[in-house]
């Protein structure tokens, strides 16, 4: 196990008995099922059958500590999985292993507090701290060192704005969002107008190294304009100039928001957008919101081709997949769901993503329901939409007659907090 492992646990176990009232303790444990289908054409099949069976059970022990604005917070992951896609996962190369999920590991983070407890067959141990940080806050500013998570942007699925382990937008689970290690700082001025900046720091996953071009350093100010609010945001993330504007305004009952990104690689210029809108209503005595999105990425296939060959030449593109950055291979998309409360307790959200271009799409329909006050049921339906060779139908795997596709498939979670 290393070091900072072993010492990161010691504090939880200090904190969680000690005696100050300023510490928090909590946390909680999920259980896991992940069901999928294989079409006949899809290569996985030839490594699962017609279907695969997956399931994961984690432990999250969160720790909060604060005293005269000094403050620390840290969160102990253990977790252990076993199903059809375990070992397969982690035998494949970087691009491969990508499609099926793979271990977590701190490969490019500053810190290893990902260790792998065991693995064999089907089975993988580890145990990891998510969040490892000490920070300061005055009035007006604020200051953090370790591991944590920063959000940016004001995109809904895609969010080209958030440089630091945006979510997939068709992740299901999003309660966390992985933390990466940085130095973080904010200054809240009398107008209300923010300004935050963050330093991530990264190794170069094939040399172990602190490299510069592997970090990300952004600074982004939160501003009002009459009506508006907006973003500016300036970086350089791996490496690449980025610029970038936010807006948001209400419109009516609705609220409409935009992002535009450019970044300057060493090969081109390419610019992001997403906007969206949002509106809650009441129907049949239900409450329900809205929301419609849509999203430009530049990085994107120009012809929609998505064979292996015509990805290899865009190697931009290439590195955010490999990176978690970017999770689209084409260029336009448009996204909408709607959540409707069947109760106080229970929830239903259709959603769906969409190529445009292909077409082909990801139908979502996901269900939450409280079970009680530590009790969370969260389960989901994925159907891909589109022929062979789309993006959501399947690409071409270099095979002929065989596509990296799936077929319907179903999760199930239930989590209880403490």
């Amino acid at each position: 196990m290393p070091r900072s492992v072993l010492f990161a646990i010691l504090l939880l176990v200090m904190a969680a008995n000690a005696d100050e009232p300023a510490v928090e303790f909590g946390g909680h444990t999920k259980f896991s099922f992940n069901g999928q289908t294989w079409p006949d054409d899809s290569l996985m099949r030839a490594a699962f059958g017609s279907s695969s069976i997956d399931a994961l059970a984690s432990l999250r022990l969160n720790v909060e500590w604060c005293n005269d604005g000094w403050a620390f917070d840290a969160a102990y992951q253990l977790v252990g999985l076993n199903g059809d896609r375990v070992n397969l996962g982690n035998s494949l190369p970087p691009g491969a292993a990508a499609f099926l999920g793979s271990l977590p590991n701190d490969d490019r983070r500053l810190f290893d507090l990902t260790d792998v407890i065991s693995q064999s067959g089907d089975s993988a141990l580890l145990h990891r701290l998510d969040r490892l940080w000490l920070g300061y806050s005055s009035e007006k500013t604020v200051v953090r060192f370790g591991r944590q998570a920063l959000s940016w942007g004001n995109g809904l699925l895609y969010a080209p704005m958030d440089l630091v382990n945006p979510f997939d937008p068709s992740a299901i689970d999003t309660e966390y969002k992985s933390g990466d290690d940085m130095l973080y700082a904010q200054y809240l001025a009398d107008s209300g107008d923010d300004v935050q900046g963050a330093a991530v720091f990264r190794r170069n996953p094939l040399t172990g190294d602190v490299e510069s071009d592997q970090a990300t350093y952004a600074a982004k100010y939160h501003g009002f304009a009459g009506d508006y609010e907006y973003d500016l945001l300036l970086a350089e993330n791996y490496g690449d100039p980025v610029l970038g504007l936010g807006i948001s305004h209400g419109i009516g009952g609705a609220q409409w928001t935009a992002d535009i990104v450019v970044a300057d690689t060493s090969t081109n210029t390419y610019t992001q957008l997403v906007t969206n809108l949002t509106y809650s209503w009441i129907f049949a005595d239900k409450n329900m919101s809205g929301m419609i999105e849509y999203y430009f990425n530049g990085f994107g296939q120009h012809d929609g081709q998505y064979d292996p060959a015509s990805l290899a030449g865009n190697p931009d593109l290439l590195l955010r997949l490999t990176r978690g950055q970017t999770f689209t291979l084409g260029r336009h998309y448009i996204a909408g769901s709607v959540m409707i409360e069947m109760t106080p307790l229970w929830s239903v959200s259709p959603v769906l993503l969409a190529n445009v271009r292909d077409p082909s799409g990801l139908l979502q329909l996901t269900t939450d329901y409280s079970l009680g006050d530590n009790l969370r049921l969260l389960g989901n339906i994925n159907i891909p939409l589109g022929p062979s060779g789309s993006e959501f139908g399947g690409i071409e795997s270099g095979i002929p007659g065989l596509y990296l596709s799936s077929g319907a498939g179903v999760f199930a979670q239930f989590a209880w907090y403490f």
